[in-house]
């Protein structure tokens, strides 16, 4: 198997499902409702553990209550979570799951990101097959370009505009106007680019300018819910990488844990695992 981790960020979220996202002034009934720890960093790192046995985590938490009980949430998936501890409260969120599957966010409180002064050991990630970057400082992000393979995701923009650091991948959505066009002023410009499109697939183009496509997997069961599934779709990729795969077969293997998530209730039920993959 190989060796994985991701350098990101974790939300404490409160899931409720609802028939539909409230209008203004709109009162609606959740007919169920949750806590559990959740971000991309978090929903990456467990999916890249359910893959191959455990996972490294490079991330920070406060150091409160609900800081302590994302670490502890982690580490029952078999995530080895490495944090810096950060004063204040943790980062939370709220998110709607409604009737058609569609997930709904609010995010409550500043990202907290690890930073590469903290004393964690990064020396870690350049025994690492591949990392996938969600958010963290120039010095993370240095660190995990150590890594054989990198992979990062645009909410991490912000450190990977100027930092000089060239990503292997990097995973957008071909849909969302805030992620359509990141990656066209990177210096390095990223090896490759991945396009999601749901349920058309999506493209990758690398540095030929070729563009090559794949299709979206079949859901293996009735959809339930969407969280999730973008950043159990980037993990896929990123173990696929990492497991020497070839681009195509590494981008199937990822829309198979995007798809797997689709039916799962949030954040990870029905994340793919070792013993759905071939022998």
């Amino acid at each position: 198997m190989p060796r994985v981790a991701v350098v990101g960020h974790v939300e404490w979220i409160e899931f409720a499902r609802v028939p539909h996202v409230p209008r203004p002034g709109e009162i609606v009934h959740a007919t169920e409702w949750w806590q559990d720890v959740g971000g991309g960093g978090s929903v990456s790192v467990v999916q890249l553990a359910k893959l191959a046995g455990e996972a490294e985590f490079f991330t920070a938490l406060a150091d409160d209550e609900l800081g302590h009980a994302a670490r502890e949430r982690l580490e029952a998936f078999g995530v080895r979570v490495y944090a810096g501890r950060r004063e204040g409260p943790q980062r939370r969120g709220f998110t709607y799951l409604d009737a058609d599957g569609e997930r709904t966010i609010t995010v409550l409180g500043e990202r907290i990101v690890p930073h590469g002064g903290d004393d964690l050991p990064w020396e870690r990630l350049a025994e690492c097959d591949a990392v996938y970057f969600t958010g963290g400082d120039t010095g993370a992000l240095r660190a995990a370009r150590a890594a054989r393979v990198l992979v990062a995701t645009p909410r991490a923009y912000g450190t990977l505009r100027g930092s000089g650091v060239e990503l292997d991948v990097l995973v957008r959505s071909g849909r969302d106007p805030g992620e359509r066009g990141s990656g066209d002023d990177l210096d390095p410009p990223p090896r490759t680019v991945v396009s999601t499109a749901g349920r058309e697939g999506g493209e990758w183009v690398g540095r030929d300018h070729v563009s090559n496509h794949w299709k979206a997997a079949e859901l293996p069961g009735e959809p339930c819910d969407a969280y999730g599934a973008g950043d159990s779709f980037a993990a896929g990729l990123t173990f696929g990488l990492g497991a020497g795969m070839p681009m195509r077969e590494a981008l199937g293997l990822a829309a198979r844990c995007g798809a797997h998530k689709m039916t799962g209730r949030a954040p990870y039920d029905r994340q793919l695992e070792a013993a759905d993959l071939p022998s």
